[in-house]
């Protein structure tokens, strides 16, 4: 949790905002699977169409790794009716913004339009869904697209290949070994037929849901639904392996070298349940004492009171199979990494035996009222809260309902859970480091 807190007469007004802030939404079925929900918000005229598909990184073959958020790319290059080139046009000269992203889980699209184009917006989707074309020029353009991307925020990025490097040392069975963007080897080997195939195996209506959000006439939305999404043909089940990593019992140890950095980092990361548990909860919670702005306790202490580091932090990176719960620190002056990791530990032990007092308790919990109240304020962000909930969790009203869940978290629950996962035997250690021979490459 890393949102901070807006004004004062917000906080005052939580508890009822929280309340009022209920989302009401509409969900049903077409008979060819797709999930279909509607929230209708008349405070703006604007209204956004997506679609969530349940296809991401761990989907993908190990040996053709990246292909999910390859077709993130690959999606808007056209279809039988939208020429290649087109889409951006159509979107921006209709009023609109659109965009993309892709998971380890999932895979999202959406349009923004002025309510009176809703029509044009389900259209634009479904033509993604029932003719794509998927030819070579396509794909050839994408992969150079997709290089660019992985030298750009990747490749030449400081500490761009850290959650590479945890995920890698962290998974040995899970697909979630890999990062999302893959392998520009795998992506360059591929063939046409490999990407068709993909597509036609994930991206089928019983794969997906369509939310929309905002302004609109309902019925009217709904014969639009049905009259571009109900003749797309259902595609086949798609079965799914379970993965199940072995406990990590004993510590492990890597080391990275970053050509891209000055100063070493050094990385603790534990293995998490999955983001639909309760557990995974009040790893965000621990998360947020921990390192959540200046007056968190790593910061405080670490950065501000010893000035042992330039940089402290610690995140839930949640996931639909396991998560991963990631601290980090740079340190500073005559400290080593040993030194930052150390004081580390100490908030940790902390935390596993200590209750946190009823007044931080308090104020965590409005933190998080205040979250819930943010990340439902737009249509946008309700509509991808929709799609998560459905698509990811399994119940669309967790909307609604998962702030009663960090709101009854309690203290002895963050000393047990803190006890549960975050012990030096359960975790990597990855001292990421500048490259041994980066001084010699500058000369």
């Amino acid at each position: 949790m890393k949102k901070s807190l807006i004004a004062l007469s917000s906080l005052l007004m939580l508890g009822g905002t929280a309340h009022a802030q209920k989302v009401a939404f509409e969900e049903y079925d077409l008979a060819n699977g797709m999930h279909v929900i509607l929230h209708n918000d008349p405070s703006a005229p604007v209204v956004i169409t997506s679609v969530m598909y349940h296809v991401g990184a761990k989907d993908e073959n190990p040996e053709r790794t990246g292909f999910a958020h390859f077709f993130e790319h690959l999606l808007f290059e056209g279809t039988q009716n939208i020429k290649r080139g087109e889409w951006f046009k159509i979107v921006t000269g209709n009023g609109g913004t659109n965009n993309a992203n892709t998971s380890d889980d999932r895979t999202y699209y959406f349009e923004v339009f002025p309510s009176n184009n809703l029509e044009l917006g389900l259209w634009m989707e479904s033509e993604r869904l029932m003719h794509p074309v998927i030819n070579q020029i396509g794909v050839d353009t994408q992969n150079e697209v997709v290089k660019e991307e992985k030298r750009l925020r990747v490749d030449n990025s400081p500490y761009g290949n850290l959650i590479g490097q945890v995920k890698k040392n962290m998974f040995v069975k899970h697909p979630y070994r890999w990062a999302t963007i893959g392998s520009m080897e795998h992506l360059d080997a591929a063939t046409l037929e490999e990407f068709q195939a993909f597509n036609k195996k994930f991206y089928a209506p019983n794969n997906a849901v369509l939310v929309i959000a905002g302004q609109m006439d309902v019925a009217k939305t709904k014969e639009w639904v049905q009259k571009y999404f109900g003749p797309i043909p259902r595609g086949q089940e798609i079965k799914r392996e379970k993965f199940v990593e072995d406990p990590i019992t004993t510590q492990l140890n890597a080391t990275y070298e970053d050509p891209n950095i000055q100063k070493p980092m050094i990385v603790a990361s534990y293995r998490t349940p999955s983001m639909k548990t309760r557990d995974a909860r009040v790893l965000d919670m621990i998360s947020t004492i921990l390192s959540d702005g200046k007056s968190s306790r790593l910061y405080k202490k670490i950065v501000d009171d010893k000035k042992m580091a330039l940089q402290i932090g610690a995140f839930s990176f949640n996931q639909e199979d396991y998560g991963m719960y990631i601290l980090y620190g740079m340190p500073q002056g005559e400290n080593t990494a040993a030194d930052v990791l150390r004081e580390i530990d100490e908030e940790i032990v902390k935390l596993q035996t200590e209750l946190i007092s009823e007044n931080d308790l308090q104020k965590l919990k409005n933190k998080y009222d205040n979250t819930y109240v943010n990340s439902n304020s737009s249509v946008e962000g309700v509509a991808e809260n929709l799609a998560s909930f459905y698509l990811l969790y399994g119940d669309v009203n967790l909307i609604n309902t998962e702030i009663e869940m960090y709101r009854s978290i309690t203290r002895e629950e963050i000393r047990d859970i803190a006890k549960k996962y975050l012990n030096p035997n359960q975790r990597l250690i990855l001292d990421y480091v500048p490259a041994k021979d980066k001084a010699e490459n500058k000369q």
